[in-house]
Formats: structure tokens, sequence, C-alpha cells
């Protein structure tokens, strides 16, 4: 590939996303690179490291952008890409030993608190849920508990849905001392506002499915780790367990990922906008938004992120006779421009009332509506969301 590790840790990531996986520069070569439609490669001899010898153990096409994402997320190591970020997710969760003890976040992607319950309930780990926002309660569930310290962090910061700030270093520091791997999902931040590597994690994690890939068209996970033996790990779980990408939707995430500083730069200015206007509206409880300087996590959050994210989260008041969660309803039911549909980091602005799905934790209010924030113009999202708010009480 065209931009060595060197190179690209000389760059801005604003660079690093267009110019990373780029093939060689030859006279007459493609300026993008190819998809590889190949379930096996020509070979005569015994299978050696790094023969690619079959398609589930790789393809040139998941190269690209396994390269680009270790180089934005600053690993000493390409990336590996998965069928989906629940795929991803687990491989990491597979890196705890049997019986091992799993600090996780109470609020986080539910996609993975449901895996790491189920992987509880059959009495593969031991599950310990906390809120990652009070670092005192985490490091007391890192800590042994009838003898049993934890064997892995996870770390999501900011959480989904409800935007707690984990202070990254201090835990990741406190879980390295107990002996446990750190694993951080970084799905909501992104790579351009937030590197967990550098605050301590040993492996990061992404939905591509969400900003990396960033047009709502692809499924697809991600993870990233300086440490030779993890990546080790990983990649052979991978392979074993065949969670493995399909070339047209690896090809079709790099090409996302050429926008992703011009995108996040658009969305999280209108996030920022939106939130506090959304702030002063009579219809809403309470807003969560790291950049508000009110937020609980604001100053935490400005310590290690360069920005704030797209995303915020609203809590709606009842209104003209309905509950809240009935009121929340009605806000989503009456909106325009705004998608109502599940996910988030696409181009198009998402909103949805969280606990309108089963898997999300009971702690998560009933009238939280999450908005993920596209690249739309603010104004139209603003007026969209005003005249449905100020409906309400009608």
């Amino acid at each position: 590939m065209s931009l060595s590790d060197q190179h690209a840790a000389s760059l801005s990531a604003e660079t690093v996303v267009v110019a990373a996986g780029r093939p060689p520069r030859e006279h007459d070569a493609p300026v993008n690179p190819p998809i590889v439609l190949s379930s096996t490669y020509f070979g005569t001899g015994a299978l050696d490291d790094g023969d690619r010898g079959y398609g589930r153990y790789s393809n040139p096409t998941w190269d690209p952008f396994e390269e680009a994402l270790g180089q934005l997320e600053g690993a000493a190591l390409p990336g590996l890409l998965y069928s989906s970020g629940l795929a991803a997710v687990s491989s990491a969760l597979s890196l705890i030993p049997n019986g091992g003890v799993l600090v996780m976040p109470s609020h986080s992607y539910s996609g993975s608190l449901v895996m790491a319950a189920e992987l509880a309930e059959k009495g593969l780990l031991e599950l310990r849920t906390v809120d990652i926002a009070d670092t005192e309660a985490v490091r007391a569930q890192i800590a042994p508990r009838n003898g049993k310290a934890a064997d892995m962090l996870w770390l999501e910061s900011p959480t989904n849905p409800m935007l707690g700030i984990a202070d990254i270093r201090a835990l990741t520091q406190a879980a390295h001392d107990a002996g446990a791997v750190v694993v951080t999902d970084n799905t909501f931040s992104t790579p351009l506002v937030q590197q967990p590597l550098s605050l301590g994690s040993d492996v990061v994690l992404h939905s591509v499915t969400k900003y990396l890939a960033g047009h709502s068209d692809v499924v697809l996970g991600a993870l990233v780790t300086s440490d030779a033996k993890l990546r080790e790990t990983l990649l052979h779980h991978r392979i074993i367990h065949g969670g493995i990408a399909g070339p047209f939707e690896a090809w079709l995430a790099l090409r996302g990922l050429r926008t992703l500083a011009l995108r996040i730069e658009r969305s999280q200015a209108s996030a920022a906008v939106l939130a506090e206007r959304l702030s002063a509206h009579p219809a809403l409880e309470s807003v969560r938004y790291p950049g508000l300087v009110s937020d609980p996590g604001h100053d935490l959050a400005k310590s290690q992120m360069t920005g704030f994210g797209s995303i915020l989260c609203v809590q709606v008041a009842a209104a003209g006779g309905l509950s809240a969660p009935e009121t929340a309803d009605k806000l989503v039911r009456a909106l325009n421009l705004w998608l109502p549909a599940t996910s988030l980091g696409g181009v198009e602005s998402l909103i949805e009332r969280r606990r309108r799905h089963a898997a999300e934790p009971v702690s998560v209010p009933e009238n939280l509506v999450r908005l993920s924030v596209g690249i739309e113009h603010v104004e139209d999202l603003w007026a969209d969301l005003k005249q449905a708010l100020d409906a309400l009480d009608r």
C-alpha cells in the first residue's frame, strides 16, 4: 500500500482517511483498490503464515480498509474487519478465559450487553455491570470479589444511549493493575474524535456499519490493537468462527471512509447547535450532549476527545394528556425530515425512542429519544424538530 505507518503518523487524520489504503503508485495503476471476488488462491505447497490460501483466511479487498483503520487509530498493526459489529464483539469477548470476569457498562450497546449476559447465563463468564461514568464504582468492580478480579474491562465512551463519559485513562490503568484486558467501543466517537489506544486501551472496537462506512448500506465490524499476540488470537477466532467480511462490503466501507472527516465535521457542528437550542425548549425534561458545558461529562470529554460527537439524547416531558413515553412517540411521528429508524452515523439524521427495543436496559428512561445528527443543513433539521416539539401540547 502507498502510505506507510511512519508517513501516516506525520499526517492529520483528515488526510489519512483520504490517502491510506491506496494501491502502489505505478504507471497505469488504479487510484482505488479493486474488489477481489475469489474463495481460494493459487498454491501448491503447505500454507505458511502470510499466505492467503483460502477466502476465510484472507482477501486482498480487506487489506486497504484494515490498513487505513489501524493508521487512523494510531495502532502499530492493521485492524481486523468482521462481518458485523457483533461479530467483532464476539471475537473480543473470546479473549476472556473460561469463567473469567467481565466488567461492562450498564448502559452500552444493547447487542454487547445481550451477548455478555447470555455467556454469563451459560456459566462461561461472570458479568459485572456498572455505571461507567462512576470511576470509583468501576474500580470496585474491577477489584477482586470472592477471590476473582476482572479479566476484561469493557469501555464505551460516550455510552449508548445515555452519553455517559468514562475516564478512560484512569480506568485502563486500574484494569491493567488488576491484570485485565481493556476493550473500548469507539463507534460513537470514531478515531477522528477519540483514540482509545493512546489512552491505554488494548483493543478498540467499531461497528463499521455506523460512521466509518457512513451511508447506511453495509453491515461490518472491526477490531484494532497494537498488541501482536492479541491480534493473532483475534485473527484466529475470526478464521475459525467465520465472521468474515464480504469483499464488496469491505470496498464500500473504504469508499465511505474517504469522506469521514467531512461528515464528522458537519454533523458534529450541527449537533452542538441543536443541543443548545433543544436545551431551551420547554417540551423537554433534559438534554444530554457532552459538548454542553452543563453536561456532567463535559470536562472529562474535553480532556480525552477532540470533539463531542454527533449523537445527542433528550427526555420528552408528558404533554397533551399523554404519558411521557407516548409524547416521545408522538414527537417522532410528527417529524418530516428526521428519519424514525434505528442505527446511527449515516449521512441522514435518525431519531428513535430507545425503549421501543425489548433488549434496551430497563434503566434507560422510557421517554428517552436518541438523535443521530446527519449532514443536512442544520436550520432544516432544527425547523423540523421545532415544529414537532411546539405541537406536543396541542
